[in-house]
């Protein structure tokens, strides 16, 4: 299909864009900061996915960060990947501080491979950067059969310690995936804050308020203006449950891979010179080390089945699962193509003029 303005419901329009003609924006955008083709296709193309799968937080909306830290020199164009470490069943891979789309795609694949053959899968990454949405890290385990995870410490720090002031921790999220027969697969994708910071940003380009609940200034009261993010911290989910877990994946995705956490996190958004040294992890787990064979996927949908059938409270909608409906939404957006909201349009316009590529 052609680019072209859609008239929505609300007397707005909005522009629908051809995913492959979003790709090739992205990729051109990096490569005119340096970025190798077959690197600068790859990036994008995970970018583009992000969208495809309804993570807008996470996908194109980044790339005016990327392309900061590029033109900084806070991220590695040219990177060369290695294996630092290995086992039949784990390693750590360096990402020599480039793209971390790259690096964690080749984690994803590598704990795939070792996870077909040991049963398990997980490979560490450190020297990363910011990767976007764990999903797209997770969600191909479950098309070989098997259960992924990932976990990232986040890229800046935005809680203090349970009870603290200081910012120690980031949004540090985690992803969970099985496959289960049927169209869609399970696959949970969350901060272990209450909001994203991703979320932020975005309320902040469109010019929407927060929630309340989101976040809470350094008196201790609520703070709903996104513009004055930097006055206060996000809350974590659950309260000293939340802290207790981002710090375990801080210890995992951090510490474990010789990667940052704590006061070593850089805040890639403010700080496009340094090295970030991201940690995270990927791991896949294949239901055959079990004895399981195809077994899983048919007893996974047997009991969401019976989730969905649960009659749901009054004033509730019917029980969805995570990842429900999501392999057909992203089907109808590859056809059709991705909408962007005005403001973003707008950014993705004004990046062309300030780095000097196409336009859209």
């Amino acid at each position: 299909m052609k680019s072209g303005l859609v008239r929505m419901t609300n007397n707005t329009t909005k522009d629908v864009i051809p995913t492959d003609s979003l790709r090739d924006f992205v990729a051109n955008a990096l490569a005119a900061q340096g970025v190798r083709s077959t690197d600068a296709q790859k990036v994008a193309g995970l970018m583009v996915e992000a969208d495809i799968y309804g993570y807008g937080t996470h996908g194109v909306f980044r790339l005016r960060q990327y392309l900061a830290r590029l033109k900084g020199g806070g991220c590695n164009p040219t990177p060369n990947l290695s294996v630092a470490h290995e086992t039949v069943a784990t390693a750590v891979i360096d990402g020599d501080n480039g793209l971390g789309h790259l690096a964690m795609a080749a984690a994803r694949d590598l704990a795939i491979e070792k996870a077909s053959q040991a049963g398990i899968g997980w490979v560490g990454v450190r020297a990363g950067n910011h990767a976007g949405p764990l999903a797209l890290y997770v969600r191909p385990q479950t098309e070989a059969g098997m259960l992924g995870m990932a976990a990232a410490v986040g890229s800046a720090n935005h809680v203090p310690p349970y009870g603290g002031s200081d910012l120690l921790i980031g949004t540090n999220p985690i992803a969970f995936s099985a496959p289960a027969d049927g169209q869609d697969p399970f696959v949970f994708d969350m901060a272990t804050t209450i909001a994203a910071m991703g979320k932020i940003k975005t309320l902040i380009q469109q010019g929407e308020p927060m929630p309340e609940g989101w976040m809470v200034g350094k008196d201790g009261k609520p703070l709903t203006d996104p513009n004055r993010k930097s006055e206060g911290f996000l809350l974590p989910i659950g309260g000293p449950k939340g802290f207790g877990l981002s710090v375990a994946i801080g210890l995992l995705a951090g510490v474990l891979n010789g990667a940052a956490f704590g006061s070593d996190v850089v805040d890639f958004t403010s700080d496009t010179t340094s090295k970030t040294n991201t940690g995270q992890f990927v791991m896949a787990l294949n239901p055959r080390a079990f004895g399981l064979e195809d077994d899983f996927g048919k007893e996974a949908a047997r009991i969401f089945a019976e989730m969905r059938a649960s009659a749901p409270l009054p004033g509730h909608a019917p029980v969805r699962l995570p990842g429900d409906g999501k392999t057909a939404a992203a089907a109808a957006i590859r056809d059709t193509g991705i909408v962007l909201k005005p403001a973003l349009r707008r950014d993705l316009d004004v990046l062309a003029e300030e780095y000097g590529f196409a336009k859209l």
